[in-house]
């Protein structure tokens, strides 16, 4: 690039900015400026011609009195002469004036083009780059169009020259970023991946980074791109640092370049070819025994350099998860980090060691590090390396320390910081649900919970801890002796107090006998505790109070003295004043048998997702990676996390809006005996028909459409669990199969067919075999791998078979394998997005339905139903408020389909319209045809 002469000092702007540094009041710098305006002003409106100096020098001024905070409305079109002017320096003031100033809307962007256009065409290699500097910053929809088709050629062109090929594909990629639709490769994409074998260091820096992001959206296309990166990562890494001579770092060679190949890398499975495959574990096997070299410096420099590329080759590493060697080895070196000096080698070594926890052949390699992680808890100073470690020990808890993990978090809660406590209430929630030795030990973590941190116990955690009581009988009298005891403590927060009351009105009578523990005297303690508690809770004791004189007739008279004070029947709050007279009432008028019928023992409750782990992961954030989106289907047990959002019923809860009975969920099934078998599969039962059958069962299915986790079926004999994760055409997924009964399931097997159209083939699926013996109370796994060949309409099927006390039993269901599972979710503006809708207007790639509502139209519950269905969820999009607009990708291994999604409640009559418009009718027929009965 041309050097500056000392004529272009430009004294001027240097006196001018000098006079605002020296204003003594934001007064006197306004006045020094609007004086310098109508200077400038007055040189551009007169008739005498200014040269290019001149020009140069006022648009200068202007640019910095913008960057001061004042509007510039003039000097745009002089910014706009400089561009045709043959000196560098006065073309490169015009380029930053127009990309600092010029907006896309404005009315100069044709003259801009027009300029942009004769510099590209000037083989000028610094014209050339000033003019991809300008399209990049500006980046507008316009420029895209004008150039997306010119910029791959001058980047695969033979006689471009280095710098101007580096500029040519950052600006490409800014393009891409801005416009994906309009920047397309085609014949240029094997140029474009042969960067990788160019000369120029440079280049291959700035290719890879446009590769990186276009093989994110279209793998295939670029996937040639992995033995070319593998055969330059490897070049790398076994290059002294003397080969590399220009672009080595403190010793270390290329390595933002090194980090860039393996994040590449990173977006593809393991190469499939066997020779490429061994060089990049050579590669990989390399860095890690650098790691383990002494530095060659001991500069923060080459130890920075050096450990960013450790932690992205463990980052593949992981990725690919198949390396048994391999990721123990990296399971070791970041161990090694954990007792590191520095904070942020600690950080990263915790937050990868999360990740490897989820893999079966690492999970025992972390665990040997659990000492370590449990004092980094107690110990840091930093609170976002303890939340890590509190990750990873939840992470790493399996059966065999479930107990050391749990005791230490509620150890450390007791000190925690406030901002981390509810999400550590969770997980010891979770923790303790999931790896429950005995029923006993779950009750008492989950009440030490409410008593350390009962202000960060929300009502899913308490809803829980009733729902197993209920649903187990060997508990129940040990959890009201336990809550008992612990309403006897001076100071109880009120959510022990809720667990009390329930757990005590229902099962009261267990402890009864106990002269400590008399009826009378637990009515007193719970009556004891009633006027420190707010509303809702002195609601859930009335009911607890009624269940009292129902299960102890004795105390019928004290209870119904104390419903009959006027603090009660004339509260000035509804709720209380309701309850209390009717209970009144009931207890007065109704006979034995009546109010025996009325308020008898809970029923067991119906199985329901839990809403637990449900609000960790939404605590955690959509773009969050979570260690509970892998851990449990690849670990010992590998249980689902049943249960249910359902709390109490609502004669003993606080909240009527509240969706405790499950309404919103369908009837509850009658419920069967549960089994000693996992807490996790087997809390809620339904019952079944347990007869052998071919017959396709498909009463799941819809369930799933908008979700991934969950019990697909259930009878007498069997649970189904399912988790499943997709990304772009590819899809895992994971079945749990529960022996229900004390009995062994012999000659156990599973089959997947594809039925209908889907054998030409549109999916392609990969089943793992299973175990053929299951033994009560246990629970199998099964790997599915899934791979989205061309859009489909039909579910692929799962035909079980196996032997139970010598009884052939037979079953068939139907897969939750979807379209929209492979959607990509795509990020739009109002004008993208109507832009697009009215481009696919032809008859056949629009479907449209208007039906009655299914269930409720709550704004939450529609939101996350959208967002359950893969694509983007585009707020502030519809002029219409209360419409809801998505839009997605769904990718298949033939092609993309673009598609828009409009859906129009009406809650005055109850009805939608659904509108899909996609780039190929056969989809838009499908999803509307799935997502119609989800609302």
């Amino acid at each position: 690039m041309p050097a500056v002469s000392k004529g272009d000092g430009m004294r001027g702007l240097a006196v001018f900015i000098s006079d605002i540094r020296n204003c003594k009041s934001k007064e006197a710098e306004i006045k020094r400026i609007n004086k310098e305006l109508a200077n400038i002003r007055s040189k551009f409106k007169g008739d005498k011609a200014l040269d290019g100096y001149s020009k140069k020098k006022y648009v200068c001024k202007l640019l910095f009195i913008f960057l001061l905070g004042h509007d510039i409305d003039f000097g745009h079109m002089e910014a706009v002469n400089l561009l045709s002017s043959n000196k560098y320096t006065e073309k490169q003031i015009g380029y930053l004036f127009i990309s600092v100033l010029v907006n896309s809307n404005s009315e100069l962007i044709r003259l801009i083009n027009n300029a942009i256009k004769n510099d590209l065409s000037s083989r000028n290699p610094t014209f050339m780059c000033l003019a991809l500097h300008c399209i990049a910053n500006v980046g507008s929809r316009e420029m895209a169009e004008a150039f997306a088709s010119e910029i791959p050629r001058i980047l695969v062109a033979g006689d471009t020259m280095d710098s101007v090929k580096q500029s040519a594909a950052l600006c490409l990629l800014r393009l891409y970023k801005t416009s994906p639709d309009l920047v397309l490769m085609g014949e240029w994409t094997s140029r474009v991946v042969h960067l990788l074998n160019d000369q120029h260091m440079g280049v291959v820096t700035a290719a890879i980074s446009l590769i990186t992001c276009l093989s994110q959206k279209n793998p295939d296309e670029f996937k040639t791109c992995v033995s070319l990166a593998v055969s330059r990562l490897s070049r790398i890494v076994s290059s002294a640092s003397t080969d590399l001579q220009d672009y080595t770092y403190y010793f270390v060679p290329a390595p933002w370049l090194s980090c860039k190949l393996l994040r590449l890398l990173q977006c593809y499975p393991p190469p499939e070819d066997g020779a490429v495959k061994g060089r990049l574990v050579e590669c990989l096997e390399t860095i890690l025994n650098k790691a383990q070299e002494p530095p060659k410096s001991k500069k923060v420099q080459h130890s920075n350099a050096k450990n960013a590329i450790l932690f992205e080759a463990i980052s593949l590493i992981i990725h690919y998860d198949s390396e048994p060697n391999l990721l123990v080895r990296a399971c070791n070196q970041l161990g090694q980090f954990l007792q590191h000096r520095e904070t942020n080698l600690r950080y990263l070594a915790l937050e990868s060691m999360c990740t490897l926890a989820s893999s079966e052949f690492s999970h025992e390699a972390v665990k040997t590090h659990i000492e370590t992680v449990i004092n980094a808890l107690k110990t840091e100073r930093d609170v976002s390396v303890r939340q890590r470690a509190a990750d990873l020990l939840y992470a790493m808890c399996d059966r065999s320390n479930a107990k050391q993990i749990v005791a230490e978090m509620l150890s450390y809660l007791e000190t925690a910081d406030y901002s981390i406590r509810e999400e550590m209430v969770l997980k010891v929630a979770i923790l303790a649900e999931k790896y429950a030795v005995d029923y006993s030990w779950y009750v008492d973590t989950i009440l030490n919970l409410i008593r350390i941190a009962g202000d960060y116990v929300s009502e899913e955690v308490w809803y829980r801890v009733i729902q197993i009581v209920i649903n187990r009988d060997d508990v129940q009298g040990y959890a009201a002796k336990t809550v008992f005891e612990a309403l006897q403590a001076p100071a109880c927060h009120e959510n022990m107090v809720k667990v009390g009351g329930y757990i005590l009105g229902e099962f009261g009578n267990l402890i009864a006998g106990d002269p400590r523990s008399s009826p009378l005297v637990q009515f007193n303690l719970l009556h004891s505790k009633f006027h420190l508690c707010s509303v809702p809770t002195r609601a859930l004791l009335l009911s607890a109070y009624i269940k009292f004189i129902n299960l102890f007739p004795e105390t019928k008279a004290t209870i119904q003295e104390v419903l009959r004070c006027d603090s009660q029947i004339r509260n000035s709050d509804v709720e209380l004043q309701q309850r209390a007279v009717e209970y009144l009432k009931l207890s007065s008028i109704a006979s034995t048998d009546v109010l025996a019928t009325v308020l008898e023992e809970m029923p067991p409750f119906p199985e329901r997702e839990s809403s637990i782990l449900a609000k960790l992961k939404k605590k955690k954030g959509p773009g969050a990676v979570s260690v509970t989106d892998l851990e449990d289907s690849k670990r010992e047990g590998g249980e689902l996390n049943g249960g249910g959002d359902r709390g109490p019923d609502t004669s003993s809860t606080p909240s009527p809006s509240a969706d405790l009975l499950g309404i919103r969920a369908g009837p509850p099934v009658g419920t069967a005996p549960t089994s000693a078998g996992s807490l996790l599969v087997d809390v809620f039962s339904e019952a079944g028909p347990a007869a052998p059958s071919a017959a396709v069962h498909d009463d799941g299915f819809l369930r799933f459409v908008c979700k991934n986790n969950g019990v697909l079926f259930e009878n007498q004999l069997l649970q189904i669990g399912i988790k499943s994760e997709y990304r772009q055409n590819l899809g895992r997924m994971y079945l749990f199969y529960g022996n229900k009964t004390s009995v062994q399931f012999a000659s156990f097997a599973t089959t997947v067919s594809c039925p209908g159209e889907l054998q030409k083939p549109q999916l392609n699926v990969q089943t793992k075999p299973v175990e053929p013996l299951v033994e009560g109370g246990a629970q199998i796994q099964q790997v599915l791998n899934i791979e989205c060949l061309t859009d489909f309409s039909d579910a692929p099927l799962l035909n079980i078979k196996f032997r139970y006390g010598g009884a052939l039993q037979n079953l068939t269901l139907k897969l939750p394998v979807t379209i929209n599972k492979f959607f990509q979710p795509t990020e739009m503006s109002s004008n993208d997005f109507f832009q697009r809708w009215k481009q696919l207007s032809q008859p056949q790639q629009e479907a449209q339905k208007i039906f009655k509502a299914n269930h409720s139209m709550d704004t939450e519950v529609l939101k996350a139903k959208l967002l359950g269905l893969g694509a983007a969820l585009l707020d502030n999009v519809d002029p219409n408020p209360e419409n809801y607009v998505s839009a997605g990708v769904i990718q298949t291994k033939g092609q993309q389909v673009g598609c828009l999604l409009r859906l129009e409640p009406n809650a005055q009559a109850q009805m939608y319209r659904l509108t899909l418009r996609c780039s190929k009718d056969s989809v838009s027929r499908r999803l509307c045809e799935l997502l119609a009965q989800q609302f």
